[in-house]
């Protein structure tokens, strides 16, 4: 139980060794007797300095009880041994958000940690994406309670399975199947099993080097393995501490090798890859556009930046250059995996998520309490949004209504909306209607506008050259500031009324 302003929050509670509460800018980590037998002479280590240090893990302070007080009562606090506070991670996201580079990424920093904890008589007991978070592109590690005291004798890495099922197996299946993270973590937690890929792949798959290790052979002996047999998870002792120290660095090598043979087969085109360069302007519209937006952060130096269909992400790069902090979301995983890799390189604080707008990530977990949804995590959290390109798939190919999607923005940014108008007459916007033009027959800059005006104040407007479409800087308007919707009691109202509607 939480008190206070932690009753809404959400908590992490799966690991027997403590428990895990946030609630704004505080992350408190309740930890038991039993938990608190590893993780407090590793927090006192040099190793858990320097992983801090190089932001491999996450930062976390050591609180005397009274500054615990307040957070956590009844039986959690009788059997609680320590209390930790953690640094925030500015904006969570979770696998079935990432494109398969991030889960990579996320998937190395894993194997990396356990080897270096194996050198200190410590190691991993788990192994899933959930214990990473990014920091912009940068994974860091953020489940403490994932850490325990290994016998050095032992050559077996319990996790390696949990490893395989979270990371490598949704990896192959990305590559060879065309399954995206979402389809796989959306749907099953704990990742795949080899004997549900196995039941999917082709006969030349099921023979394919990658295939037949992490697949093929596991599923073809767990028809043998009886019921109740499990004589590969019980402990074991190598006489020869080195020999169980090397045949343990071996598998970490090992795995890591796998992640960079699946590297090299995930695919990095697609439609949307090109599009910008290709389809939409020529070079002096887009250098008009291009300083527009130049314009707009200078003037608004944002802090923390949302680019809605961010695609390759020449915005988001701008805006993470001027200076801010920025999510930038897309549908499709190609030019997400793109975006990561640019802010990789230029050491960008950029976090590239696959989010579809019009479907954003829901709550999930136990009880729907472990993963907020998307829009609860970005809701009042950006001072700046960007919309540029994306209206008219909103419009017409979701058919979501105008109003909506500029309440939308008026709840995501607590100061300004960069939006781009694609007028009816637009080549793409015509492509995209294919004889339904009479459905759009209202729709004008005329109601774009007057649409905008009951959200946001207009600070500038501009047309693109001779095209079509205009972007619109806009500041949103008094009455709306400080009071984003809750969109969880929005569902339930209009849920509500469409019940009370049918009688």
């Amino acid at each position: 139980m939480v008190l206070g302003e932690m009753t809404n929050s959400f908590s992490s509670f799966r690991d027997p060794g403590g428990r895990v509460f946030i609630s704004g800018k505080r992350v408190i980590r309740a930890i038991n007797k039993e938990g608190s037998r590893t993780l407090i002479p590793f927090l006192n280590s040099a190793l858990a300095s320097q992983l801090i240090a190089s932001g491999q893990l996450v930062k976390t302070f050591m609180l005397d009880s009274s500054a615990g007080s307040g957070f956590v009562v009844g039986e959690i606090v009788n059997n609680t041994e320590i209390l930790l506070e953690h640094e925030k991670i500015p904006f969570p996201s979770y696998p079935y958000e990432w494109p398969p580079e991030m889960l990579l990424s996320a998937g190395r920093l894993t194997l990396r940690l356990a080897e270096l904890l194996q050198r200190n008589g410590i190691g991993l007991k788990d192994a899933t994406p959930y214990n990473v978070l990014f920091r912009g592109s940068t994974p860091v590690f953020v489940d403490l309670l994932s850490i325990e005291r290994r016998d050095e004798r032992d050559p077996i890495w319990q996790a390696e399975a949990q490893f395989e099922r979270t990371f490598v197996l949704p990896l192959l299946a990305n590559a060879s199947l065309g399954f995206s993270l979402g389809e796989v973590f959306l749907v099953h937690r704990d990742g795949l099993e080899p004997e549900k890929l196995y039941r999917m792949s082709s006969s030349l798959q099921k023979i394919s080097s990658l295939f037949f290790r992490f697949v093929t052979l596991p599923a073809l002996l767990g028809k043998t393995q009886r019921p109740g047999k499990n004589d590969a998870y019980r402990p074991r002792r190598s006489a020869d501490k080195e020999r169980a120290q090397f045949a343990l660095r071996f598998l970490y090598r090992r795995l890591n090798r796998h992640l960079t043979r699946l590297e090299t087969r995930l695919s990095r085109t697609s439609h949307w890859v090109d599009y910008m360069s290709h389809n939409t302007y020529d070079a002096e519209q887009f250098a008009l556009k291009c300083r527009f937006v130049e314009d707009t952060l200078s003037e608004c130096a944002p802090r923390q930046t949302l680019d809605v269909g961010c695609n390759i992400g020449h915005f988001s790069l701008m805006a993470a250059k001027c200076g801010s902090s920025v999510v930038a979301t897309d549908i499709d995983p190609a030019v997400v995996g793109t975006v990561w890799h640019s802010a990789r390189r230029a050491n960008l604080e950029i976090l590239p998520l696959v989010v579809d707008i019009s479907r954003p990530s829901p709550r999930l977990g136990w009880r729907n309490t472990e993963q907020p949804s998307f829009l609860e995590r970005a809701t009042g959290y950006f001072d700046l949004v960007l919309m540029l390109g994306i209206i008219h798939h909103l419009l017409v190919n979701e058919r979501i209504p105008l109003e909506e999607i500029l309440d939308l923005a008026s709840t995501l940014t607590t100061k300004y909306l960069l939006i781009e108008f694609i007028g009816p007459e637009d080549a793409m916007f015509l492509h995209l209607v294919r004889g339904r033009e009479k459905l759009f027959g209202f729709y004008s800059r005329e109601y774009f506008e007057t649409g905008c005006h009951k959200y946001f104040d207009l600070v500038r407007s501009v047309r693109i050259g001779e095209s079509q479409r205009w972007l619109y800087l806009l500041k949103k308007r008094e009455a709306c500031q400080g009071q984003p919707r809750d969109f969880l009691e929005q569902t339930r109202v209009s849920s509500q009324s469409v019940v009370s509607a049918l009688g």
